[in-house]
């Protein structure tokens, strides 16, 4: 494993866990720790950032350029992630089991097609 890809995994991953544990904080009131949730969830957005301009920096890669067609992918990613989170709130939070894991699983897919959309079909 390349240094890089250790650093970019290691950082991806702490920012990934504070994140999450923000939003939980944030989103669920038996903890009662909302202020504290968005604090934790800004550091790990922060943090997932660094972790993305410190990969491209080791690996000596340009940043993606700010056309169209990236913001049209970007825009698409962050939907399917809706998606799949809108999903996972029906089976966890509202007892929806059935319609959540339809709605997830669309979700799911959803993203499993930015494989073929980013890097396409040879």
């Amino acid at each position: 494993m390349k240094k890089s890809s250790f650093v970019a995994l290691v950082l991806g991953t702490v920012s990934g866990v504070l994140f999450a544990l923000g939003m939980c904080m944030a989103l669920l009131p038996e903890w009662n720790a909302f202020k504290e949730g968005v604090v934790f969830g800004g550091i790990g957005l922060v943090l997932g950032v660094i972790t993305f301009l410190v990969w491209c920096k080791m690996e000596n890669k340009k940043f993606p350029k700010m056309n169209g067609k990236n913001v049209l992918r970007t825009s698409y990613c962050v939907l399917a992630v809706l998606v799949l989170g809108v999903g996972m709130c029906m089976c966890l939070v509202w007892n929806q089991i059935i319609w959540g894991t339809l709605v997830g699983l669309l979700g799911i897919v959803m993203l499993l097609a930015l494989i073929p959309m980013i890097k396409g079909i040879k």
